[in-house]
């Protein structure tokens, strides 16, 4: 009997690494292992009160071979493993030498910030995202047709800034990766410059790649926002979907890591479009990957988005997710966030007045805040259910919004406090505004005329919050399927990992196999529908006023 086929997959998420070993031919998971990334724990290379972001590539890099110790066990499992696929965060990139070695991991450009990869999440390029934009559309084509406006969290911008205030950086930089690239050609042996495979996903929806624009955005719009952008369009190279392979494993990553010199690695891939994948994105389902963020899902033949304005509603780039399909990128850019805002607001007192250097009072602290986590919002969710109806109204704009009309400037806002107000009611105004804000995407894509036949909901707020899955349902008007994977981002990439290693076909053979089948887990209802309605006026009133002020 031969040995069995097995595909890995790693998860590379804000906070930590997860990784799977998966059955290539039934899809059963063998293995699941997370692991944070040191550095980052400790948020080395941060400042927060600029949102400044950043990660040292070898939390990545340690992380790694310490998840295929883990998995592997010192077996011989590594010798069965035929895929290998990565997904990370996006856009999250880094300056690299001539060599494609990250700056970072050059002595002189230990500590420096600007040496790190860029999280998705740093917003210190907002002044640069306008720049860019203003210049997108200041030709005879708009290149930011298919994505709306250019945001700080994307590649162009992320460089700019930083080639802008870092003149060692600019001198340095041969050109810049994002994580996803980097990683798997890395492990590919593939890590020089002109070696460098671009994924579709990164390539489209963070620097504007469209074969209508005959790939970038031109060199001379580039250049003349900046000579050194010029520079990284030249090394930039035509980009791949995910699930091609890349060729085999190098012998030093296969010797660090354990596993078989035959095994293939797949181009990379973002988190949120790996989730779609393992959640079993197709025509005509939304998934939404509910996290920190939101990322709403679709894919679309692209003579079906002809003629239909979605640059302000949503991104979209040919060949992201599957193959063949445009792909449909939206979201939040705060939703559980929101919630842990407001957990540490009301944790202040016992986080930083409470101080203490008794080993047995600090593990007390720690227990009861991991109490007020599990139990405590619970209840408060209990009492909000029983209450059904607030004076409060809070937007969900604490990082910005992202779509409908993408707007970083805007900030969070909370109406209607008086010295009434409770704990329970705050909590229900951020849980409505989370809700709220993914209606207005929700209703803006329908509108425009995208068909959506159902929706699946992928994360940690879908299987734990049923509040807010019903809530959502009664807005949205539309059945709700909540994803029982614990792990779907990595189990997407075990199918990019299962096709690239030609186990598969194509994708969707894959999914077939991978994927769990659904039902409805939440039916709309009419349950206080019209209170909901309310406050959903409410909270339009609110942005309204909000983006007025910021304006």
């Amino acid at each position: 009997m031969g040995k069995q086929k097995l595909v890995a997959a790693i998860d590379y998420g804000s906070d930590s690494a997860r990784m799977i070993l998966a059955d290539a031919g039934t899809g059963i998971t063998l293995s699941e292992q997370a692991m944070a990334y040191p550095r980052w724990a400790n948020r080395k290379f941060c400042d927060g009160s600029v949102q400044q972001w950043r990660q040292h590539p070898l939390d990545y890099l340690e992380v790694l071979q310490e998840l295929f110790k883990r998995s592997l066990s010192g077996g011989e499992l590594g010798q069965e493993i035929v895929g290998i696929a990565f997904d990370t965060t996006g856009s999250t990139i880094c300056a690299m030498d001539r060599n494609g070695i990250p700056l970072a991991m050059h002595e002189e450009f230990s500590d420096d910030p600007d040496a790190m990869f860029i999280l998705w999440k740093d917003h210190t390029a907002v002044e640069e995202a306008a720049v860019i934009n203003d210049a997108l559309k200041s030709g005879t084509t708009d290149y930011t047709m298919y994505q709306g406006e250019y945001s700080a969290e994307w590649f162009w911008a992320k460089i700019l800034h930083v080639i802008r205030r870092n003149p060692k950086i600019r001198e340095n930089a041969y050109t810049w990766a994002e994580h996803a690239d980097w990683i798997s050609c890395l492990l590919a042996g593939r890590s020089g410059p002109e070696e460098l495979v671009r994924c579709s996903c990164g390539a489209g929806h963070k620097a504007l790649w469209n074969s209508n624009f005959g790939g970038l955005p031109s060199r001379e719009i580039l250049s003349s926002i900046d000579g050194y952008l010029g520079k990284v369009y030249d090394s930039y190279k035509k980009p791949c979907t995910a699930g091609t392979s890349l060729g085999t494993i190098s012998k030093e990553w296969a010797e660090k890591l354990g596993v078989s010199e035959n095994a293939v690695i797949s181009v990379g891939s973002f988190d949120a479009h790996a989730g779609g994948v393992g959640a079993g994105i197709a025509p005509g389902t939304m998934v939404k990957v509910i996290g920190t963020s939101t990322v709403d899902l679709l894919i679309e033949k692209e003579k079906n988005l002809k003629g239909k304005e979605l640059s302000d509603i949503c991104g979209m780039a040919e060949d992201s997710i599957i193959p063949g399909y445009y792909g449909i990128e939206t979201g939040q850019a705060a939703f559980g966030d929101n919630f842990a805002w407001l957990l540490n607001i009301m944790l202040w007192p016992l986080e930083n007045v409470c101080i203490s250097e008794n080993p047995a009072e600090i593990e007390m602290i720690r227990k009861i805040k991991e109490k007020y986590r599990i139990a405590v919002l619970p209840e408060l969710e209990k009492q909000v259910l029983l209450s059904g109806h607030s004076s409060v109204t809070a937007l969900d704009w604490m990082n910005g919004r992202r779509y409908p009309h993408l707007n970083e400037n805007v900030k969070g806002a909370i109406a209607g406090l008086s010295l009434g107000t409770t704990a329970p009611e705050l909590y229900q105004a951020f849980m409505n505004a989370a809700v709220f804000g993914s209606k207005a995407i929700y209703d803006a894509l329908v509108g425009a005329g995208i068909e959506i036949k159902r929706v699946i909901c992928v994360g940690g707020i879908a299987k734990k919050s049923p509040y807010i899955m019903q809530m959502m349902a009664n807005l949205l008007s539309i059945p709700i399927m909540v994803c029982n994977e614990g792990q779907c981002c990595a189990r997407g990439a075990a199918i990019y990992a299962a096709v690239a290693a030609g186990i598969y076909s194509d994708i969707h053979s894959a999914q077939e196999v991978f994927c769990e089948s659904y039902h409805a887990d939440y039916y709309p209802a009419n349950v206080r529908n019209e209170l909901y309605q309310e406050f959903y006026r409410q909270y339009k009133s609110l942005g309204r006023y909000a983006e007025f002020e910021d304006t």
